[in-house]
């Protein structure tokens, strides 16, 4: 299997020519359900829609068609392996500005009138408003077809694009699902700084009659950590699951939807060993491939949108 790579295709007939136990992890973020129009081709899949990948009339179409792809990388992955997956949720009543493309009486045709979508079950009409819970409705589906859900990550967002909206609160965060093909999985554990006044303040507080602040470390054992704490001896505390990670720019390609590079350098991190295989069924820009790099780890991507292709092979040549 060639490496270090991108493969232009459908991710669903891509990944079925991969070889079984053969990725180490994978990290993406796939496109979301009725938000943006990427501009490729529609596919026809198993059930006999045809279109593109997030422009289903019907969000639970469009998780069947997401859950179906990771049916695949979960049959490349290594008996050991995991994959990150980073998602927006989406609200009811919304518009996009884009074709769809419906199959009826085996003739494609491409609908850009959203209230006519509504008409023949548009699944928007229906929750006018309401948030679509669409990252949790797929991690319960991947559940469902034998994944282990391991976390629930926050993206935080500190620098998220205002919203016009006033009936509720802006929303400045997306989830990272962290899933395993198995109970057992390869994780390098990784950490977090400590806070030493924090500590130290905790430390000063406790008498005699207090509940030990670390559950099963005696008096000396306290002041050991204690002292390695005050001399940055220890690696840190266990990274917690709230990321803080600011939104980069869009892609000079015209991607409109890359995550950063600091967002997905713990999860490579974490799930690939240095010189393991990193997957992207959906690598876009190329960002994954361009970090798998830097922290030495080989790579496999997939793209459907030839534009994309050419710019993340020159970005990585640049690089």
């Amino acid at each position: 299997m060639d490496l270090n790579k991108i493969l232009k295709g459908h991710a669903l007939d891509v990944l079925k020519t991969l070889p079984e136990c053969s990725i180490n992890t994978c990290v993406t973020s796939p496109p979301y359900w009725n938000l943006r129009d990427y501009k490729t081709n529609p596919v026809l899949w198993n059930d006999g829609w045809t279109g593109e990948l997030g422009a289903e009339p019907d969000f639970n179409l469009y998780i069947n068609h997401l859950c179906d792809i990771f049916d695949e990388v979960k049959r490349v992955l290594k008996d050991d392996g995991t994959c990150f997956v980073n998602m927006g949720d989406t609200y009811g009543g919304s518009s996009l500005n884009c074709s769809y493309a419906v199959k009826t009486k085996g003739k494609t045709s491409f609908l850009k009138d959203v209230d006519h979508l509504q008409k023949v079950g548009h699944a928007r009409g229906k929750y006018d408003k309401s948030l679509l819970l669409i990252p949790f409705r797929f991690a319960i589906e991947m559940q469902n077809r034998g994944w282990t859900v391991r976390n629930v990550i926050i993206w935080h967002k500190p620098n998220a694009v205002p919203a016009s909206v006033k009936d509720r609160f802006t929303c400045d965060f997306e989830y990272v699902f962290f899933f395993s093909k198995n109970k057992k999985y390869y994780f390098e554990q990784q950490f977090e700084p400590f806070n030493p006044l924090t500590y130290k303040r905790k430390f000063d507080d406790m008498t005699e009659t207090k509940a030990k602040y670390f559950q099963g470390l005696g008096k000396r054992k306290q002041f050991l950590f204690h002292q390695k704490l005050l001399n940055n001896e220890l690696k840190g505390r266990n990274m917690r699951a709230v990321w803080h990670i600011g939104v980069g720019s869009s892609s000079k390609c015209g991607h409109i939807a890359t995550y950063p590079e600091k967002l997905i350098e713990v999860p490579i991190k974490a799930g690939c060993p240095e010189n393991g295989v990193v997957l992207d069924p959906f690598i876009g820009s190329g960002t994954t491939a361009a970090v798998a790099e830097k922290l030495n780890r080989k790579w496999l991507g997939i793209e459907l949108n030839p534009e994309y292709i050419k710019f993340a092979e020159e970005r990585l040549n640049h690089e």
